[in-house]
């Protein structure tokens, strides 16, 4: 039985090169680039593989992009569910200017999804013979896709058992949150649109931390604060900080699905949910010390991890 299943219905394939400067109008000259499986249901069980654990990768893939995803899929012994779509997967750009190491992120919308498509993904979890333990959707939805889908997964949770956790933005964030999940992990703009505001300042994120939790939108908050690490809230256990060791940061990309996946993997183990929150951000800082759109090392993870343990 899968204990995790990640469902991402808008994957990318991640494209990152550098070049020496970016400037307008001329030519640019770009480094052989690297390839990655993205999106980010996708890049958390990348992540989960890369630190000792397992989940079944669930996403929409078509024409050569998707090929090439499953491709690299197959080569990082990600299991994965593959769910065809008609039109191409989207490609995602990173380019890095080396004269002083800005980053240029371009992502594209997705292709336009079918309603037969995405309700196969939800059909199948429905079929599923041996419910999992967790199911993680991340990520954004993709064009065709109605803003409810999340929604529609949590009344699912509720329905079979299994405890979802929801990491996404826009109305796909606050549809899925009316219904009620296991764990959100906004940021704190995320958090504010939330609590139904435009902007929140740091004294009010607790306050409005426990009116989400008293209105029942999740029974974890997750509120992550960038290299400033985590808040945990809970009803029962209140709030909880995880501040990581400043690091070398190397690029962004990719934290927020890192720490996902070492929070998930965390729960799979057994961790209380402070264990949890110190694991993720140990993974999410972790991910920042690398290059382009890689993910967090093990190594690293452990090192920042054993720190925060110390640190406590």
């Amino acid at each position: 039985m899968h204990k995790v299943i990640t469902i991402t219905v808008n994957p990318a394939l991640d494209k990152s090169t550098s070049v020496q400067q970016v400037v307008p109008d001329k030519k640019l000259r770009c480094k052989e680039p690297r390839y990655e499986a993205g999106g980010g249901g996708i890049n958390v069980a990348r992540a989960m593989k890369k630190l000792g654990g397992e989940a079944w990768a669930w996403f929409l893939a078509g024409g050569p992009a998707g090929d090439r995803l499953i491709t690299l899929l197959n080569e990082e012994q990600v299991e994965s569910l593959v769910i065809p779509s008609k039109n191409w997967t989207r490609e995602n750009l990173l380019v890095i200017d080396e004269s002083n190491g800005a980053q240029y992120r371009f992502g594209m919308p997705g292709p336009e999804t079918s309603e037969a498509e995405w309700r196969a993904c939800l059909d199948k979890l429905e079929k599923l013979d041996e419910q999992p333990d967790f199911v993680v959707a991340s990520g954004s939805l993709a064009p065709g896709m109605p803003d409810d889908f999340y929604f529609q997964l949590a009344q699912m949770a509720r329905q079979k058992g299994f405890k979802l956790i929801v990491d996404t933005s826009g109305e796909a964030l606050l549809k899925a949150a009316g219904e009620g999940v296991y764990l959100l992990k906004p940021n704190l703009g995320e958090l504010a649109a939330l609590a139904g505001k435009e902007h929140i300042s740091a004294m009010e994120q607790e306050v409005i931390a426990k009116q989400i939790l008293d209105e029942g939108k999740c029974q974890v908050l997750v509120v992550s604060l960038g290299p400033r690490g985590a808040m945990l809230a809970t009803k029962d256990q209140g709030i909880h900080y995880v501040v990581p060791p400043t690091v070398k940061q190397q690029s962004a990309v990719g934290a927020g699905d890192s720490m996902v996946a070492g929070m998930v993997l965390s729960l799979i183990k057994g961790f209380s949910l402070e264990e949890m929150v110190r694991y993720g951000v140990a993974a999410g800082t972790a991910a920042t010390m690398t290059t382009g759109s890689e993910l967090c090392r093990r190594e690293d993870t452990d090192m920042i991890y054993q720190w925060l343990l110390n640190h406590k």
